[in-house]
């Protein structure tokens, strides 16, 4: 029997099925966990979550398994690798920002002691449980948090994206056999 997923889930593409079925909205707080999420989620201004998820191995070897130091480390040799692996999305200014991004990433760690202590700020260590939205107030003010830090390709609907994978938005369609 066909299980019923979010509308949005590709049913053609067991990548996007087992993100839906075993990821998204799943709780996970770890900081490795939350930067890769955050630099995929970044590279997807413009762009459909499917199409980042299926270049997400991709990125993994690109960027050095998200080893964040290494990422903050790189330097124009590395950034002209990057803008020729046509495996990725080579888009300089996104690229650029992945970088600058991950140095304030780093920074959040170590003024919070992680990432997820950071988000406790806004999120009060709650999950929020809503549909049919891209923005919340939530994603407005963390997004103009970053926004502020420095960070780029961070706006409202990328953190409430961002916000969904990590699991501070449960937001399974009504019709999904993993509504709650």
């Amino acid at each position: 029997m066909n299980k019923k997923r979010c509308k949005w889930c590709n049913l053609k593409n067991p990548i996007y099925i087992e993100y839906h079925d075993s990821e998204w909205c799943k709780p996970n707080f770890e900081d490795g966990y939350l930067y890769e999420m955050l630099i995929l989620e970044s590279f997807q201004a413009g762009l459909s979550w499917e199409c980042i998820l299926n270049k997400r191995e991709s990125f993994r070897l690109a960027y050095d398994n998200f080893d964040i130091d290494k990422v903050c480390s790189y330097g124009q040799e590395k950034i002209d690798e990057l803008l020729c692996n046509k495996d990725i999305i080579r888009n300089r200014l996104k690229i650029n920002s992945s970088i600058n991004n991950s140095k304030i990433f780093k920074s959040i760690v170590n003024e919070f002691g992680s990432f997820y202590n950071y988000l406790k700020i806004f999120t009060q260590n709650t999950i929020i449980y809503e549909t049919g939205k891209t923005t919340n107030a939530l994603s407005d003010a963390i997004s103009k948090d970053l926004q502020s830090r420095g960070m780029k390709f961070v706006g409202s609907t990328i953190i409430y994206s961002y916000l969904q994978a990590i699991g501070v938005i449960y937001s399974h369609d009504k019709e999904c056999y993993l509504y709650r």
